[in-house]
């Protein structure tokens, strides 16, 4: 009769996929993901919003007496109104925001003056054949932007160590280190992405951020709360390595963590491939990607990156590794008694090579029987 199918093991804890064992490989992704990052950060950069570099910028709608304009027309009428009042200022392209008859165009200019922002507004509705009222602007000095880019990084590095504080009292220390190396590959990766799509990074990105370091942050919590109920004690005679206890912690609430995952990308995927993608909402697209990457990436690094950096760091504790090596000497000896026996149990012996179990020495010959005792009080019986 054929067992249970992977999907019903998986669900019962019962799969055994080997995760910490192959840590190598895992460390190895990861690796590659973080290479692949920081190379996008550093060659690509990142495409700061205005609330962050600063500038100026013109919200042109997209119909105009009847009239339905193009990104290139919009993008051509507000670099030649910006240049009319300030030769060389640098004009970014167009970005389209919504859709239909609700179609926007944000164009983002270098910093410019009161004065200047009103000239260039008068020229391009000038070139665009509309009211200038019909044209909305906004401007923000680059001294607010970094005020705010400080304020982020102020309130990721809280965050983290907040984080870091937390598990190191309700577990350990090499637990709440193996939680932020995860956390930082959530972060790591996802800002590396969010650079290689250049999608604008925006206040509502941090916000982003930060949310999908809270569900990798409970998602490392559920495995670990795990591996602590697993490996509680087991250093006192267990037959388990404290890698292979993590293990089977990882393979029992792996299905949880996979459908936990799963529901929290759907609505967030809605949100980015039909807010975004289709209503062209530009706010719900920063905000889409940063989570449906970040809670992605989650779902890897707290199986396959988190469990096994605790794994490899506990086993460099003295009593963990004693404790690794009793277990796989014991295991040895009964392998190697268990091969001694088989061994015995094959030997191609005769009927004529059996001798009696202690006849003629004190150690029994491998394969041969017992003497079967005699009944020596049986009814007329003598004995031999």
């Amino acid at each position: 009769m054929a067992g249970p199918g992977l999907a019903t093991r998986l669900y019962q804890g019962e799969a055994n996929l080997n995760v910490v064992g192959r840590r190598k490989m895992w460390f190895s992704i990861a690796a590659t993901l973080v290479i692949v990052a920081i190379g996008a950060i550093l060659i690509r950069g990142f495409n700061l919003g205005i609330e962050f570099a600063g500038g100026s910028e013109f919200n042109v709608p997209g119909q105009v007496a009847g009239k339905t304009l193009t990104q290139e027309e919009v993008s051509g009428a507000v670099a030649t109104a910006v240049e009319s009042v300030e030769p060389g200022a640098e004009v970014k392209p167009a970005q389209q925001v919504g859709d239909g008859a609700e179609v926007n165009f944000k164009i983002r200019t270098a910093e410019l003056t009161p004065d200047q922002m009103q000239r260039a507004k008068v020229a391009l509705a000038g070139e665009l054949g509309m009211e200038a009222g019909q044209i909305s602007d906004q401007q923000v000095s680059s001294a607010w932007g970094g005020t705010v880019i400080n304020k982020a990084i102020l309130g990721l590095v809280i965050f983290l160590a907040l984080v870091t504080a937390y598990l190191v009292v309700r577990f350990e220390w090499r637990m709440a280190a193996a939680a932020f190396a995860s956390l930082l590959l959530d972060l790591t990766f996802t800002a590396g992405i969010y650079a290689l799509v250049g999608f604008e990074l925006t206040p509502y990105t941090v916000i982003g951020f930060l949310t999908i370091l809270g569900y990798s942050l409970y998602d490392v919590v559920v495995v670990f709360d795990k591996v602590q109920e697993n490996t509680r004690g087991v250093t006192a005679g267990s037959s388990r390595t404290y890698a292979e206890a993590t293990n089977l912690a990882i393979n029992q609430t792996l299905m949880r963590s996979l459908n936990t995952s799963l529901v929290a990308m759907l609505p967030v995927g809605g949100v980015l491939f039909i807010g975004a993608g289709l209503l062209g909402a530009g706010t719900l697209k920063d905000l889409g990607l940063v989570l449906f990457v970040g809670m992605g990436i989650g779902v890897y690094s707290s199986i396959f990156f988190a469990a096994p950096v605790l794994s490899w760091l506990k086993d460099r504790e003295p009593k963990i590794k004693a404790h690794n090596a009793r277990v796989l000497a014991r295991r040895a000896q009964r392998s190697e008694d268990v091969a001694k026996g088989e061994r015995g149990g094959r030997s191609n012996m005769t009927a004529s090579d059996e001798v009696p179990a202690y006849a003629g020495s004190t150690t029994p010959r491998p394969g041969a029987r017992p003497v079967q005792k005699r009944n020596v009080n049986r009814p007329g019986g003598k004995r031999p």
